[in-house]
Order: C-alpha cells, then sequence, then structure tokens
C-alpha cells in the first residue's frame, strides 16, 4: 500500500436494533405490507440453501477452535449483514464474500432483491411468535458515503441509516442501547469501545419469541442429571411432555420437531445416539444431509424430557471468516470496497463481532442476535397402529444440536451447539 495513503476503516454490525432514517433514501417499507405472508414462490430457495450452507461452515469452523463449549449462531442475521457489507464491496473482495456466502448460485444483480422476498416472507408469523428484523447503518459524519451504496442497503435490505461520531468514546452507548431496546433488553451490550477511525458500522439482527404450540406442564419440571461429553454429571431443571411430533431417526441420532404457534416456525432437537458422540455428527452436518432429513420427518407419539436452558454467546469473527476465503475483506492492503465511499481512500473490515442469545423454557423460546462488523411434512400413524404403538422416548441428557427453523421457506434463523445447558 502507498504509505502516503490512509486506510480507513469500516465497522458492521448485525444485531436488532436502531430504526433512524437519513432523507432521500427510497426504500421497501417492510412495516407496511400485507399482514399475510408473502407469496412464498417469489423467494429463491438457492438463497435459503445458501444461508444453511453458510451457517454449517462457519458453526463448524468455530467449533475447530472450541469445541468444548456450547456455540450460537443466527446465519440469516449474520448473511443479511454481509450482504451489505457487499453492496460496497467490488472485484475480488465483493466475490469472495459472495462465495462465504455461498451465493454463488444466484445472479449478483439479484441477491438484494432476493433478500427483499425473504425478509417479507419472514415477517408475519402467527400470533404466538414475534419475528423483529432490524439492520441499520452508523455512518461517521465527516466521511461522504456513496449514495448508491446507501440506496442499495436502504432500498433493498430495509436498512436505517444515521450518523454517528466515532471520536466520542460516549457514542458507544448509543448503539449499545439501541441494540438493548431492540433486543427487548436481551442484549444489553455489544461493543466496549470504537476505534475513532472508523467510518460505519453495519448492523443486522433479529429479534425472536415463540410460544410452544403446546406448553410443558411445569409442574413435572424436575432435577435430572444431564451427562458432560467429558462424563461428569450436572442435574438440570428438565422439562417433560409426551405428545405427537414431527419426528425423525436414524441409526446415529434422533431429532424432533417443536412447533411454535401454528407450526410455522419450530426448533430441531438433534439428539445423538449413546454411542455417537456430538462431533460425530456434527461432521454429518451438510446441507444435502439437512435437506434429507427435513424430508423424512413423520408424525409419531413422543415422551420427550428435555432441559431449560439458557445461552449467551459472544463471538470475533475475522478468523474464522478469514479461514472460509473471505480474508481479502479484511485486508487492509487488499480489500476493495471502492462502491461504499465517494473517495477512493481505501476501506476495510477491521472487526466483526457476533452475539446471541436463546432462552427456552416451559412456555417457549426467545432468542436474539447482534453481530458487529468493523471496517478498518407429517405422516401420521393410523389410529389403530398409533394406539398399539408405545411414546417414543426422547430425552436429551446430553450434549445436542439445535436449529430454529422457518417451516414455510426453511430458512434457519438460528442453529446453536449445547455442551453444557448450565452455562
Amino acid at each position: 500500500m502507498n504509505p502516503k495513503q490512509t486506510t480507513i476503516k469500516l465497522s458492521l454490525g448485525l444485531m436488532s436494533l436502531i430504526l433512524l432514517t437519513i432523507s432521500g433514501c427510497g426504500r421497501v417499507d417492510l412495516g407496511m405490507m400485507d399482514d399475510k405472508r408473502a407469496e412464498l414462490d417469489t423467494v429463491d430457495p438457492n438463497l435459503v440453501r445458501a444461508n444453511t450452507m453458510f451457517g454449517f461452515n462457519l458453526l463448524n469452523e468455530l467449533r475447530k477452535t472450541d469445541e468444548k463449549n456450547n456455540t450460537l449462531i443466527s446465519p440469516f442475521s449474520l448473511s443479511v449483514a454481509l450482504a451489505m457489507a457487499r453492496n460496497g464491496a467490488a472485484g475480488q473482495t465483493e466475490r469472495a464474500i459472495i462465495s462465504a456466502l455461498q451465493l454463488q448460485a444466484l445472479d449478483p444483480e439479484l441477491i438484494n432483491v432476493n433478500y427483499v422476498y425473504l425478509q417479507r416472507a419472514l415477517q408475519a408469523p402467527d400470533s404466538k411468535v414475534t419475528l423483529e428484523i432490524a439492520n441499520a447503518l452508523w455512518a461517521a459524519e465527516d466521511i461522504e458515503l456513496d449514495p448508491g451504496f446507501l440506496n442499495r442497503n436502504n432500498q433493498f435490505l430495509d436498512t436505517e441509516i444515521a450518523t454517528l461520531d466515532f471520536t466520542e468514546p460516549t457514542n458507544v452507548s448509543t448503539i449499545n442501547d439501541s441494540v438493548n431496546a431492540n433486543t427487548n433488553g436481551t442484549i444489553p451490550s455489544i461493543v466496549d469501545a470504537i476505534d475513532p477511525e472508523t467510518i460505519a458500522c453495519l448492523i443486522s439482527g433479529i429479534y425472536f419469541k415463540g410460544d410452544w404450540q403446546e406448553e410443558f406442564d411445569i409442574s413435572r419440571t424436575e432435577d435430572k442429571p444431564f451427562y458432560l461429553a467429558n462424563g461428569d454429571e450436572k442435574h438440570v431443571p428438565m422439562m417433560h411432555e409426551t405428545d405427537w411430533y414431527s419426528y425423525y431417526a436414524d441409526e446415529h441420532f434422533q431429532v424432533v420437531s417443536l412447533p411454535y404457534g401454528d407450526d410455522q416456525m419450530g426448533m430441531y432437537i438433534f439428539l445423538p445416539n449413546r454411542d455417537t458422540d456430538l462431533n460425530t455428527f456434527l461432521d454429518r452436518l451438510n446441507v444435502e444431509n439437512w435437506e434429507g432429513w427435513m424430508s423424512q420427518f413423520f408424525s409419531a407419539e413422543v415422551a420427550l424430557v428435555m432441559p431449560k436452558f439458557k445461552l449467551h454467546y459472544s463471538v470475533e469473527l475475522k478468523a474464522a471468516l478469514e479461514r472460509l476465503a473471505m480474508g481479502i475483506a479484511f485486508d487492509e492492503d487488499r480489500a476493495d470496497f471502492s462502491r461504499m465511499t465517494v473517495s477512493s481512500v481505501p476501506v476495510f473490515i477491521s472487526y466483526l463481532t457476533h452475539s446471541a442469545v436463546v432462552e427456552v423454557n416451559e412456555e417457549g423460546t426467545e432468542a436474539a442476535t447482534g453481530t458487529f462488523v468493523f471496517f478498518e411434512e407429517s405422516v401420521p400413524l393410523a389410529a389403530d397402529v398409533a394406539a398399539s404403538v408405545p411414546p417414543i422416548p426422547f430425552v436429551v441428557d446430553r450434549p445436542f444440536f439445535f436449529a430454529i427453523r422457518d417451516n414455510q421457506t426453511g430458512t434457519v434463523l438460528f442453529m446453536g451447539v449445547v455442551m453444557d445447558p448450565t452455562m
């Protein structure tokens, strides 16, 4: 890099927050759409598939460096934030982001439009589900961002835009307060400090709260042992329910789908068999297997025992994304975000963090994410057969994988690994 040039840092963040606007930017107002869900034939299945592949790839990279602890990510929230960054990228940098997000099957000119359709389809679940998607861009007051970059994010990704003085340390609280408000207090803080050289902060997030179609009977919750991967035992509150669920099993694991509300969304609990450890199952977690499993569920009576749990997870994603071949975006000498600013000063991503929270209890699930990036079918059994088959035992007393999925589009909103439900 020419030593006379000044390199500018861009902050991107993914989280639920901020509803501020800037005049002169047209946008697609998802809040004004009809209360009914968008027509699902407008959602490109390649985008849904890409979101799933990206999630599995990222989860795998994160588990490589920390396989002993809980992991929780929102592939949807993360992919939207990086799609916002792509709108300012060019050349090899743009291609690297597209590749990391597994979007090669989509026409680059239609990626933004596809996100519009998908966000519309996700934003009108039933009365027992709250799903809020918020995208925001904080721009430095002294930097002129390219109008095309602002318009692409505002128009297609429904991004709210505002300016902020990043040289003022107290403005960290402005961002954190917005995150806290827009995640209903589940993520009170996502960033401790911001480099004063930052020119922009992109934020995308999701808040989810779903009530079970049938709540667990709280009077049946009791402490039971949960066996950790190292053989240690912990006593945790275990919920009990015997009911009809969508279910599938093979020789290595069993999985049950717990519906929220009218079953447009559900939580999928994947439990490896006792002779199969969780990491062996995770090695099989790819999009081809996933799609095969999703097509084989059937209705079964299940005697379900599972822990109540609350996970807090925060991770800096630069290293993981570099291993997914997106390193150029973090390289101050090679990154090309020339479609982001009016000036020709180099811009690169200097920091990217993702925070997520999920709580599961007798009533349902509450979950939220925030990622911060800096640029520097059921087939019921016949009644007579069902009457003769005892409930299938499903005891979640060891490490497991779960996903929260929109069953209409197939979009995975959250995925996580629970090694210890008490952590």
